[in-house]
């Protein structure tokens, strides 16, 4: 009777469930010496590294069908190495049934071709079959708490680490500088998604696979929610307890501006003038654009000219608006600039009277955070709720999640807002001093030659409220146009005002309104008619 041909096989998985197994080398040992003393001779040894859950291990297939077709036994170190799914053990016993697969040995484990034998190997493939279900089940039930403590059950995105002492994440001190610091980078909109990504290369920041920051990379991080303390599993939003690198204010200016300027890229036919994107038409509305213009004269002398003219895309109707020239926009824009400059005298009285008002009184915001504490906690009854209703079936898993996630991001910004409350209570002097300084330098703006520094201040300053008709610029109020007046609730509309009122009234009455200097916590009543004020920059008051 010839000898029958025996595979060895042996199988490590990667899985949780197989670390306690004998390693690769392990099972081949003791397989080997199983194999001399019973006198067996192995014809190949088949090796994988690969888990048994599913269905599909290239070598075992490989083996079955060659046994399938030539016939032979198997030497294994348990039948949990062979299959832990109902699949690939139904095939073995199936192969045991038809005698392609003439026995099975195994140093741990009994296993003959007879029925008996067949029964006790499939109640072995039903036990490794449960003991892995057992697992996944237990090990989601794990993650699940873990989500419900407010830790994230998985790798931590760039800028953070695993601690693998604590079982916490921690922010990584030096790369979420790098982050913070590419979101603030780009919410100034000077900086397009290709910058944001090769500043972070260049700061050491890349894919985990080590490639360099791509585009879609950086987008990805400017887009991640994680950096406010906000983690999404399992299609839920959850409310992480590490520390969140950036701000919700910060994160939310960033996702609109990745929405504003999501369109798809155009290359530009003439080189971008200065003051391209700062006005608009005054007879259709569209934007004004610059181009270059050569004049040739008979004598061979070369002009070079820029005219802002515009665009005229409307279809509906044939703008009548006629070109200027660069210089007389410049010298228009740089009126404007001047005319809301603070003199001298001013700054001064209102930084002595910003001095004795700090140094005096003590600005008391205790009813505003009490209200926002009232609001957090009532958001947090509204959670409590959801969730109940949720678990009690009443509510959809569809709309549990989408209102959850409302909550969660108006909870984060009344946090950020009493916690600012808190630390810059009093805080309100330098940057208001800051803005004199700023304000007493326009005069030097307006008058260098550097036509991109006067962009942005007028952008700064006069928003998108600046038209071009006539071939001259005024500034818009909503849809109306009236030279010498702007419409937007700042501090330079306050200050356009403040120059307007100069011989009405007096200048104590210009400087200051009744309520005094530091920002009010609540929305202060509208001024008497014919009443100008200056305060502070309205990004500090709290609302």
């Amino acid at each position: 009777m010839p000898q029958q041909k025996f595979f060895l096989y042996a199988r490590k998985s990667t899985d949780v469930e197989d670390k306690q197994v004998l390693s690769i080398e392990a099972q081949l040992t003791e397989l080997r010496e199983y194999a001399k003393r019973e006198g067996i001779e192995i014809s190949a040894e088949c090796v994988e590294k690969q888990s048994a859950k599913v269905p599909g291990r290239p070598i075992f297939n490989k083996l079955l069908n060659d046994i399938e077709k030539f016939g032979g036994s198997i030497l294994a170190w348990h039948p949990d190495r062979l299959a832990r799914n109902s699949v690939d053990g139904g095939r073995v016993i199936y192969l045991l049934d038809t005698g392609k697969l003439a026995s099975l040995k195994f140093p741990t484990f009994w296993c003959d071709s007879t029925s008996q034998g067949k029964f006790m190997l499939n109640m072995a493939f039903g036990q490794s079959k449960y003991y892995v279900d057992a697992l996944s089940e237990n090990t989601k039930r794990g993650l699940r708490q873990k989500v419900r403590n407010g830790d994230f059950p998985s790798q931590a995105p760039v800028g953070y680490i695993n601690d693998s002492r604590t079982k916490r994440i921690v922010v990584d001190k030096k790369k979420s500088r790098v982050i913070r610091l590419a979101f603030e980078k780009y919410v100034k909109g000077g900086e397009r998604l290709e910058d944001i990504a090769n500043f972070l290369a260049k700061n050491g920041i890349s894919s985990r696979s080590g490639k360099s920051m791509s585009k879609s990379r950086a987008t990805f991080i400017l887009s991640n929610p994680f950096y406010i303390g906000l983690f999404k599993y399992g299609g839920e939003r959850h409310e992480g307890r590490y520390e969140p690198i950036i701000s919700k204010k910060l994160f939310d200016a960033a996702q609109e501006m990745l929405k504003l300027r999501g369109q798809p890229e155009r290359k530009a036919k003439n080189e971008p003038q200065p003051f391209c994107g700062l006005v608009s038409c005054a007879s259709c509305g569209m934007m004004i654009t610059g181009e270059h213009k050569f004049k040739r004269q008979k004598n061979g002398n070369v002009h070079e000219y820029t005219y802002y003219r515009c665009t005229k895309k409307r279809k509906d109707m044939k703008c009548p608006e006629s070109a200027v020239r660069e210089v007389e926009m410049d010298r228009q824009l740089s009126s404007l600039i001047t005319s809301v400059s603070l003199p001298k005298d001013w700054a001064e009285e209102l930084n002595r009277m910003a001095l004795e008002e700090h140094g005096t009184s003590a600005q008391s915001l205790g009813a505003c955070v009490k209200e926002k504490q009232e609001a957090t906690s009532l958001l947090a009854i509204k959670l409590e709720r959801l969730l109940n209703g949720y678990l009690e079936q009443d509510i959809e898993r569809e709309v549990y999640r989408a209102e959850k996630a409302k909550l969660l991001l108006r909870k984060k910004s009344l946090e950020e807002e009493m916690a600012s409350l808190s630390h810059t209570q009093n805080d309100w002097l330098e940057p208001f001093q800051n803005w004199l300084n700023v304000a007493q330098g326009l005069d030097a703006i307006a008058s260098d030659s550097d036509l991109f520094a006067k962009k942005v201040c007028a952008k700064e300053i006069f928003g998108s409220n600046l038209r071009l008709g006539g071939k001259v610029v005024v500034v818009a109020v909503g849809d109306a146009q009236e030279n010498g007046s702007v419409s937007v609730p700042t501090q330079w509309a306050a200050l356009r005002a403040a120059h307007a009122s100069v011989g009405q009234m007096p200048t104590s009455s210009i400087l200051v309104r009744g309520r005094g200097l530091e920002p009010p916590c609540l929305a202060a009543p509208a001024p008497k008619a014919g009443v100008s004020t200056i305060s502070p920059p309205t990004q500090w008051r709290c609302e």
